[in-house]
């Protein structure tokens, strides 16, 4: 029996020395994420109000990559409220604004903690061309600039790009110097080879009316030229327009009222009034 009652006892203080050591640790461990919560707390707080970290002047948004826009009017159109935690700013929603506010094909907003502020990268986009519309359902070789009445540019991507909020953020820039009539929004496919094609032509190109799809016209250094239908052959009309440079002797400039190259295998001078004179490249 005694025996019995000594080992007992000793268990029973093992259990007990157990019982705290287990309460122990879990004060501990309480403690340990109470202190925890309480200082990563108590750190948001301190980061976020911390005076270093706020952007107070537009002039600690750095602007990078652009050259027709001004770093000024860029730092305008981003919703910032002076004085704003760094923190608080989301880059992807202000590269977004920039994108849709603005001519720039994109824009990469990071925030930069020392010292504090925020970089935006941006690229431009440039317009090749100034979409016109005209009251007049004919242009006249004397009079092909009059009424014209710009409405958007065109990129070589063939992006639109408004012209009042162009000229409102480029007011020292020029337009392009090439002029469109007539382009409509569902020829971007087009646009795309059809500028590509004119880019690489040695041949001058100042406008192009396109109001009839059925014959795309373009005024050249040449002279005025009629197209036909815009198709596959484009490139290939534009290098035989190359080769028409030197009229016949028979024929003065003042004769042609426009060269006919609806059908590339077969070029054409239309003369004043209505005659039609076959024409070979120059050099074939």
């Amino acid at each position: 029996m005694t025996d019995i009652s000594s080992t007992s006892a000793e268990e029973l203080t093992s259990r007990r020395r157990d019982l705290r050591r287990k309460r122990r640790g879990r004060w501990l461990q309480t403690s340990w994420q109470v202190v925890s919560m309480t200082g990563l707390t108590i750190g948001v707080v301190w980061m976020v109000t911390l005076p270093d970290w706020m952007i107070r002047d537009p002039r600690q948004i750095v602007i990078q990559g652009n050259k027709s826009l001004s770093s000024d009017m860029i730092r305008a159109m981003m919703s910032v409220s002076y004085p704003e935690s760094i923190l608080a700013l989301r880059p992807d929603q202000l590269a977004r604004q920039l994108e849709a506010e603005a001519p720039i094909a994109s824009a990469t907003v990071t925030r930069r903690m020392f010292p504090p502020g925020m970089v935006v990268q941006i690229q431009e986009r440039h317009p090749v061309a100034t979409v016109y519309v005209s009251p007049s359902s004919s242009l006249t070789p004397n009079r092909r600039f009059d009424n014209l009445f710009a409405t958007a540019l065109i990129d070589e991507n063939g992006v639109w790009i408004p012209y009042e909020k162009f000229v409102a953020l480029n007011q020292s820039q020029q337009l392009p110097a090439l002029k469109v009539i007539g382009l409509q929004e569902q020829y971007q496919a087009q646009w795309v080879s059809l500028y590509q094609a004119i880019s690489r032509s040695p041949v001058k190109i100042t406008m192009i009316d396109w109001r009839e799809p059925s014959n795309l016209i373009l005024y050249t250094d040449i002279g005025t030229v009629h197209c036909g239908p815009f198709g596959s052959r484009f490139a290939e009309q534009l290098k035989i327009l190359d080769q028409m440079r030197e009229l016949p002797d028979d024929i003065k400039s003042e004769q042609v009222a426009y060269i006919d190259l609806s059908n590339p295998d077969m070029p054409m001078l239309e003369l004043a009034p209505g005659k039609a004179k076959p024409l070979k490249p120059s050099n074939e």
